[in-house]
């Protein structure tokens, strides 16, 4: 005659436990629940007790804190030297373009490139 199992009295502090092992990355309350030859949903039932839920446990669409880093800010590029004055460029087909005031080298360039 097989053997009646007796029912396990598991204490606070084990329970704890046992649900701390369910938000390990990569390991499923089934699994837990058979290294204690437990059933999935008493663990599932202590987890939604919040004596036993591990602290960065968030049942779903509960609002939760995210880890943040704040690190110095990287300081800014030193602005290009602010160029005055006038440039005239005559161009081939006759037409000519006046920059004034200041302006960008390489977008000039970039610009006089595209119009040849």
């Amino acid at each position: 005659m097989a053997k009646r199992r007796k029912r396990r009295k598991w204490s606070d502090d084990e329970k704890r436990m046992i649900c701390a092992q369910t938000v390990v990355p990569g390991v499923s309350v089934a699994q837990v629940a058979r290294r204690y030859d437990l059933n999935a949903n008493q663990i599932f039932n202590w987890l939604k007790d919040p004596k036993f839920a591990p602290d960065d446990h968030v049942q779903e669409g509960e609002a939760a804190f995210l880890p943040v880093e704040v690190i110095a800010q990287p300081t800014p590029p030193e602005p290009l030297p602010e160029p005055t004055g006038l440039i005239e460029l005559e161009l081939a087909n006759g037409h000519r373009l006046r920059i004034s005031g200041s302006y960008d080298p390489e977008a000039i360039a970039r610009l006089v490139r595209h119009l040849t």
